[in-house]
């Protein structure tokens, strides 16, 4: 990337920002990190976290990133599972569901009103959980085919952790999909729901804000779809060389976010 475009970028109000794979992997904080949040509240832009995962609340990703050594308001934190909790209340206030997820999803839905059911759901809800197991696919498969419909926080089907590459949510969904011949609805991005509420909480406009990510199908794409120019940083999913594999382009191409801020 030229100079010139450097500071195009550096000059938007806004920045959107993935968090797996660009901020860090698993608990470890990844190169040039501290530099580009020093940058961003610095430069007193607007910025935003804007994580697929729902496994944490706000609350528990500020105290994650604090104790990696940044310090970051809650509010700079939002999550495909209060996403999914937004939608699910308002499609159908005080509904039920039998959830699959994290302590992050499950408050998410109590915080909107939604109680838990394990007999006749509304809604079966899945996102990502360490105790997803065959019993848990039975019983959503089971309360799906009697009528439960099926919502999903991500349509994420990878991750990168600290031990490489692992399944993400719709890995995990895609059993009870295929048993059931029902398609999960997908609420994270790139749908346009989380990514214009996004945008919302940033207070500026999609023509002077920029999406950070390390995944083409997800955060680029959303990006794209909103109006938002777009970096894909190599320290993530997504390689140089599979970016030939898609039919859209990311306005820019760094190897991590430490390349946003002006070298000293």
């Amino acid at each position: 990337m030229n100079q010139e475009q450097l500071a195009i970028l550096r000059s938007k109000k806004g920045f959107i920002c993935d968090m797996d794979g660009v901020i860090y992997h698993g608990n470890r904080l990844l190169a040039g990190v501290p530099a580009f949040v020093d940058w961003l509240q610095r430069e007193n832009k607007s910025f935003l976290f804007l994580t697929n995962s729902s496994e944490r609340s706000p609350l528990e990703l500020q105290q994650k990133l604090a104790r990696m050594g940044l310090e970051i308001g809650e509010e700079h934190f939002y999550t495909s599972a209060l996403a999914t909790a937004k939608f699910v209340a308002s499609q159908k206030p005080g509904a039920s569901a039998y959830v699959i997820g994290a302590p992050g999803l499950v408050g998410a839905l109590y915080e909107a009103g939604i109680v838990m059911n394990d007999v006749d759901p509304d809604y079966v809800i899945a996102g990502e959980t360490n105790t997803y197991n065959y019993q848990t696919i039975l019983k959503a498969v089971d309360l799906v085919n009697k009528g439960a419909r099926l919502i999903a926080t991500n349509s994420d089907l990878t991750g990168p952790s600290e031990q490489g590459i692992i399944p993400a949510c719709r890995a995990l969904v895609s059993p009870i999909e295929l048993a059931t011949g029902k398609q999960a609805y997908y609420v994270g991005k790139p749908n346009p729901l989380m990514m214009r509420t996004g945008l919302r909480l940033l207070g500026v406009h999609s023509h002077e804000a920029v999406m950070v990510g390390d995944r083409m199908d997800t955060d680029i794409v959303a990006g794209i779809e909103t109006g938002l120019d777009t970096v894909l940083v190599l320290s993530g999913c997504t390689t140089r060389a599979e970016v030939e594999n898609y039919a859209y382009r990311p306005h820019h191409i760094l190897n991590g976010v430490g390349e946003i801020p002006p070298q000293n």
